[in-house]
Formats: C-alpha cells, sequence, structure tokens
C-alpha cells in the first residue's frame, strides 16, 4: 500500500511542474503588463529583469508555504489518505483550470484557484468522513479553519476594491501634478516622483526579501540589538523619509548629471520588484500542495503508523522548505516565462483594456456596462458644475493628451500608455503585494494588478466616450471569470477528491485525461496557428493617392477572397439543405463585415495623418471602404435570409432555381478570383479587362431574375418563400455584382503607373 502513496507524491511532483508552467503563463501580465505597455524598455531587458526578479523571489518564498499546510483546513482532523486525496483532486483540478483560461487569453487569479480548491477538496472530504459516522452537516466546520479561510477570502475580495481605488487615486494626483507634458518640468519635480516611487519600491522589496531569511531574526548592536525584521516593522516612518530625501537626490543627480531616464529606472525597479512579489506570494499556488504532501508522507513512513489511522497534525507545525525545490521552481518558471506563448494572449487582454487610444475592440457593451458610464458621466458631469470653472480648466489642462501623442498611441506598434502610468501601476501593484506577503496573506497578484491598472486608465481618461461601454464591459468579463474560477475551483474539486475516494484508479484516469486535454490545447493551437492564413485587413498609413491604392489592393484582394468562399458556401449550403454550413458561414462573414466597420472607424487617424497635398487620397479611402462595406453587407445579407430559410424549414429550391444559382455562383467565383489575383500582384493595368465583363455579368443575374418571374407567373412555382428567397439572392447578387464593379472602376480612374507612390510617413 505504501507504493501507491508513494506513486502519488510522485505524479504530484509532476502536476507541480505542469502547474508552475500554466500558472506563469497566466500571472505574466502581472509584471509584464506596464513595462511592455509603455515600450520604454526593450523586450529583452524587461525579460531578464522580471526573470531575476522571480528567480529571487522563489528563494524567499517559503514562510507562504504554510497556506497549502494549514491555511485552508484543519490538517488535525484528516488522516493521511485523505490528505493525499485531497492534494491530487486540487493539483488536477488547478491545471486544467489555469489552462482553460489561458487558452482564452483571460487573466485568472491562481491564489483564488488554489485557495477555493483546497477549501472545495477539504469540505468534500468532511462530508464523506461525516457521513461514514452519521455525523451532522454542521460538523463540517471543524474541519475547516474558518477564520483564517475567511481571512484570506476576504483579503482576496477586498484586494479588488482597495488596488483599484488606491490606483485611481495616486494616478490622479500624479498625472494632476506631472501632466502629459512631464518631460518639460523642472529637473526637481522627475527628481522627486522617482524619489518617491524608488522609495515605496526598494522598501518594501528589501522588507519582503529580508523576511524570508535566516538573517531577519539576527540582531545587530548597528540598529539598536534589535532584530532587522523588528527595526524594520518599527521604524517605518523614519526608514520612509530618509531613504525618499536619498533617493531624491539620488534621481536629481540622474537626470541632471547622467541624463538617465528616471521613468525608465522606476520601469525598471517596479518591474523586478513585481515579478519578485509575484513568486513570492504565488510560488506557494503551484508548489505549496506538492511539497506538504512530500512533507506528510516522509511524517508518515517515519510513523509506521497505517495511512487511514496517521493523523495529520505534522502539517501543523512549520516546516522549512529546502532551498533546492525552490530554486528548481524558479528556474521553471522562468524558461516559462521566455517560452510560453499563452502568456502573451493574457497580456494582450490586460494592455487592451488599459490602453489610451482607440483599438479593435474585444469585448461588446452591455446594460451593465452602459449604466455605468452612464453613472459615472452624469457624475463627472455633476462634480464639473459645483466646482468652479477656473479650476475646471486648470484639471482639464492637466489631463489633456497631446495629439501627437494620441496620433502615435492609435498605431499597433507604439506604447499603449506613457510612463507615468506604468510606473504608478508598478509602484502601487508592488506596494499593495508586498504589504499583504509580509502579513503572510495570500493576495491576488491578478486581482492587484490588474485592477491597479484598471483605476489608473479610469483616472487617465483612457475610457473615453468611444471607448468606455467596451472597456468597462472588459472589466466586468474578467470580474464574472474570477468568480467563475471560485465556483468551478470549489466544485470541480470537490467532484474529483469524491472520485478519488471512492477508487484510487481514479488517480490514473484523472491524470490521464488531464494530460489528454493539456496535450490537446497544445497541439490543436499549434495546428492553428501553423495553417491560419493572415486574411485580416490592415489599415493604410500612405500619404499619397497612389501610396493608398498600393496598400489597400490587399485588402481588396482579401475582401473578395473571402467574400467568394463565403458566396460559394451559401450556394452550396442551400442546395444541399444544409444548416450546420449556412450557420458556419453567419460567423464568417459578420467576422469580415466587422473588420470592414474597424477600417471605417479608423479614419479619423488616417486623415489626421494626411498632408495638405494629399487630400485626394482621403477621398479614395473613403470611397474604397463604402464599397467594401456595401460588398460585406451584401454578402451578410444573403447569408442572413438563405439561413432563415433553412433555420425556419421551409421547402428546397427546386432543381432549375438550384442549377441557375450554381451558374451564377461559378461566374461570381471567376469575377472574385480574377480581381482577388490582379490585386494580389498590384497588376493594376489588368482592371480595364476585368470592367469589360461587367455587362455580361449583370446581364446574366438580370436573365435569371427575368427566368424567375416566367416561374412565377406559371405553375411550375408553387412555394410563395422559395420565390422570395429566390429573388432575394438574385436581387442582391446583382447588387453585389454593381458593387464590386463600381469599386473596380475607382481604382481604374484614380490609378496612375507614372507616380511612385509615397510610403507611410514613419517609414
Amino acid at each position: 500500500m505504501e507504493n501507491i502513496y508513494l506513486l502519488m507524491v510522485v505524479a504530484l511532483v509532476a502536476l507541480a511542474v505542469a502547474d508552475l508552467v500554466v500558472g506563469v503563463s497566466n500571472d505574466a501580465v502581472n509584471f509584464l503588463n506596464s513595462a511592455l505597455g509603455s515600450k520604454v524598455l526593450s523586450f529583452r531587458t524587461i525579460m531578464i529583469v522580471a526573470s531575476i526578479g522571480i528567480f529571487v523571489g522563489c528563494v524567499f518564498s517559503s514562510g507562504m508555504m504554510e497556506v497549502a499546510r494549514k491555511g485552508i483546513f484543519n490538517p488535525g482532523e484528516f488522516y493521511f489518505n485523505e490528505i493525499m486525496i485531497i492534494f491530487m483532486a486540487v493539483m488536477i483540478t488547478d491545471i486544467l483550470l489555469l489552462d482553460f483560461f489561458n487558452t482564452i487569453g483571460m487573466p485568472t487569479s491562481t491564489t483564488v484557484s488554489i485557495v477555493f480548491e483546497l477549501l472545495g477538496a477539504s469540505v468534500a472530504m468532511a462530508l464523506i468522513k461525516i457521513g461514514m459516522d452519521n455525523g451532522s452537516f454542521s460538523d463540517v466546520v471543524n474541519y475547516i479553519n474558518t477564520s483564517k479561510a475567511t481571512q484570506i477570502i476576504g483579503g482576496i475580495l477586498l484586494s479588488v476594491f482597495v488596488a483599484f481605488s488606491v490606483g485611481a487615486l495616486v494616478q490622479w494626483i500624479s498625472r494632476l501634478l506631472l501632466s502629459y507634458d512631464f518631460d518639460t518640468k523642472p529637473t526637481w519635480v522627475g527628481a522627486v516622483f522617482g524619489g518617491v516611487a524608488l522609495t515605496a519600491l526598494t522598501y518594501f522589496i528589501l522588507m519582503k526579501g529580508i523576511k524570508g531569511t535566516s538573517y531577519a531574526k539576527e540582531s545587530f548592536d548597528l540598529i539598536g540589538g534589535v532584530t532587522i525584521k523588528d527595526f524594520l516593522e518599527n521604524n517605518v516612518f523614519q526608514i520612509v523619509m530618509y531613504t525618499s530625501a536619498f533617493m531624491s537626490l539620488l534621481s536629481y543627480a540622474f537626470i541632471q548629471f547622467f541624463k538617465f531616464n528616471i521613468y525608465k529606472i522606476i520601469i525598471g525597479v517596479g518591474t523586478f520588484g513585481l515579478a519578485l512579489a509575484f513568486a513570492g506570494n504565488d510560488l506557494v499556488n503551484f508548489i505549496g500542495v506538492p511539497i506538504a504532501a512530500w512533507q506528510s508522507y516522509e511524517a508518515w513512513v517515519a510513523s509506521g503508523v497505517a495511512a487511514n489511522e496517521f493523523g495529520m497534525g505534522v502539517l501543523a507545525t512549520k516546516v522549512p522548505t529546502p532551498n533546492f525545490l525552490l530554486v528548481c521552481a524558479g528556474v521553471i518558471m522562468v524558461l516559462t516565462l521566455w517560452f510560453s506563448k499563452k502568456a502573451k494572449r493574457v497580456v494582450k487582454t490586460e494592455l487592451d483594456l488599459s490602453n489610451q487610444g482607440n483599438i479593435d475592440e474585444r469585448f461588446e457593451p452591455n446594460f451593465i456596462s452602459r449604466g455605468l458610464v452612464r453613472l459615472a458621466t452624469n457624475s463627472a458631469n455633476l462634480f464639473s458644475k459645483i466646482t468652479p470653472d477656473s479650476l475646471n480648466n486648470k484639471i482639464e489642462e492637466r489631463f489633456r493628451v497631446p495629439e501627437t501623442f494620441t496620433q502615435e498611441i492609435a498605431k499597433e506598434d507604439k506604447p499603449s500608455f506613457d510612463v507615468i502610468r506604468a510606473s504608478v501601476n508598478l509602484m502601487v501593484a508592488g506596494i499593495l503585494i508586498s504589504i499583504a506577503t509580509s502579513y503572510k496573506l495570500p493576495l491576488s497578484t491578478t486581482y492587484v494588478t490588474f485592477m491597479v491598472a484598471m483605476g489608473t486608465s479610469l483616472s487617465d481618461r483612457a475610457w473615453g466616450s468611444d471607448s468606455a461601454v467596451y472597456r468597462v464591459a472588459g472589466v466586468l468579463n474578467v470580474i464574472a471569470g474570477w468568480f467563475g474560477t471560485a465556483l468551478i475551483a470549489f466544485t470541480a474539486a470537490g467532484t474529483i477528491a469524491y472520485l478519488i475516494n471512492i477508487s484510487e484508479l481514479m488517480i490514473a484516469v484523472l491524470i490521464f485525461f488531464a494530460i489528454l486535454l493539456l496535450v490537446r490545447s497544445y497541439v490543436v493551437k499549434k495546428k492553428a496557428t501553423n495553417g491560419v492564413i493572415d486574411d485580416s485587413l490592415v489599415e493604410a498609413e500612405s500619404s499619397s493617392l497612389q501610396g493608398v491604392i498600393h496598400e489597400s489592393a490587399k485588402n481588396i484582394s482579401k475582401v473578395l477572397g473571402r467574400s467568394s468562399k463565403i458566396y460559394d458556401n451559401v450556394i452550396k449550403g442551400l442546395s444541399r439543405h444544409d444548416l450546420s454550413e449556412l450557420k458556419k458561414n453567419k460567423k464568417q462573414i459578420s467576422k469580415l463585415s466587422s473588420e470592414v466597420d474597424n477600417l471605417k472607424d479608423k479614419l479619423f487617424y488616417f486623415i489626421k495623418n494626411l498632408d495638405e497635398s494629399s487630400l485626394g487620397a482621403s477621398n479614395f479611402y473613403i470611397n474604397l471602404l463604402g464599397y467594401l462595406q456595401d460588398i460585406t453587407q451584401s454578402i451578410e445579407y444573403i447569408s442572413k435570409v438563405s439561413h432563415k430559410h433553412i433555420n425556419n424549414n421551409h421547402s428546397k429550391l427546386t432543381l432549375n432555381q438550384i442549377r441557375d444559382l450554381l451558374d451564377i455562383q461559378k461566374v461570381v467565383a471567376e469575377v472574385f478570383e480574377s480581381i482577388s489575383l490582379t490585386f494580389a500582384n498590384k497588376s493594376f493595368g489588368d482592371v480595364k479587362n476585368i470592367l469589360k465583363e461587367k455587362n455580361k455579368t449583370i446581364g446574366l443575374l438580370e436573365d435569371k431574375i427575368e427566368t424567375q418571374i416566367s416561374r412565377t407567373r406559371t405553375s411550375e412555382e408553387k412555394s410563395p418563400k422559395n420565390a422570395a428567397l429566390y429573388f432575394s439572392i438574385l436581387q442582391e447578387s446583382k447588387d453585389l455584382m454593381k458593387e464590386v464593379m463600381n469599386l473596380i472602376e475607382e481604382y481604374y480612374v484614380s490609378y496612375d503607373k507614372s507616380v511612385k507612390p509615397a510610403k507611410p510617413k514613419d517609414e
């Protein structure tokens, strides 16, 4: 029987490695967001600094392991075999849950997941024990460390509101003092800001680091004979004041004499500190359970008592974590940070929600986001009315974003926000997380960093009238995911614990199932990435008419190529009466239509960047996007009415109707393919030949309409629904071809091969 538990320990160690990988992939956003968003440091520098922070944080994190041992449940109430079931259920659930959130690119909390997994598994095991002893349901509180669990859960939930509020307040004050023209401020302003920020970061980094070492309890005459730990905790005011003065002077020297960018230093130190705090706070989430399982196994083997009789009161005592395990964990986390692709998707979600400019909004607004935005807007208007105009004007001046800055951040390769906000994000998050860690409270680093970033975004007016409903909806979606994490973690861990309790063979089954899901997740994603051709639309950036013609050619090729496939699938779906094909088509055309609409939404930036001598390019580009929108709307209508017809179980089209539609589809496909190839190769001289086919193509459609009219007048056509659908498709197809030909004609009229196209301004 001893072998089964040894195998469980080995399995838990393997699961810990997998958990470190999926955990870091999700939590990388916590310390990379600000540095990557501001782009003030190179990607390589950011990764090196973060890697060092993670490794150092791992080495100093042993104290936090107590949370997995006794923070949620009372170990003395369980026997060794029951504890191992709890630990196994927790780890299997954690891996699958975190990988799911990584796959969809949503940040969740590894702390919340581990806490509620421990809670769910221990509650399930407690209920099993109570049921076997014919006890009362109320006895479950004896098995749970209710006071500690309540403290942890309360701290996690409180962090959401505290982080958001503190982040918003500090950012508002910082922007009010520095504005967006912080580079023009006197040297002492940047020095004072740098001094405060660096003091906050270094103090808490130092305090956290020292408290995790053996030196913390040693006393020295130099500091009055007290321990380092007591000195740091009892002399906060003095340390902060002296350090602030020193750091301010040092910052002044960096700026004035060495010409260093003090904000680069703040962001570098902040990234290090936040990575350190992340590792110190969250390492327990990944390896705390396997380490507790190994220590439990050692104690059980040494006791010589049966597994179902050996009480686990030993877990209530503090046992130091071997340093080599911490080092190994640090190495795995650093390697994951460098090579994880899923981490990038999670980072992108947070950067999009905090972006200062207009982006392709990922989330759709809902009635809650609309209501919150309306309430906030009305409150802001009320505040403006009761505030003196002179004060309002001064505040508005401080928060006015420079036009050049707005134009720059509208482009994908520009920063999401400036260095002031990045510094505040790091400073506030680092302080809050380090304070929590110093009190051994597993505050959610994800909740803190995310809500700080959202609070600073709100305060910095990144959520404007054009984006607020989308951004708020995104935040609400993320928060809903957090509550979902807690519910799923509790339920899944409890269920898995119950299944393992029924039969130990379930361990092998569940581990195999977990491995299968993980492999499938990575393999499918890799295949999808490798097999997909990038057919997304790209906005024009050229400042000349001929430049826009050349730039937009690829978009024309992509739109018509995708439209041809959608049109082809619609006709095939109708001929086969295939509802699933038509349903799939609706999603494809909806995506294409959304991309065209996004291009139109970015017209503002395109026109803003044009020279006065290039106004002809704007007219051409506006007309071009109008034609593309008309084309997608026609395709969308054809797809919609076809899906509706089949979905309502109307009768099939007649054989003659299907034949006619297939003839039309063949002609449309040929025209679209010809245009797509012409524009893909930028062979604009061939456009004239395509225009020659205009009358022939439209004439075919008119003939088919006449034929259907004749059928309707005779007894051949008996279904009014079929006739309505068929006429709708023919008429819309006719409009579609007219729009395509108008688009081609626009190019034919505007293209001049003798003029060399101008390149985008930033090239």
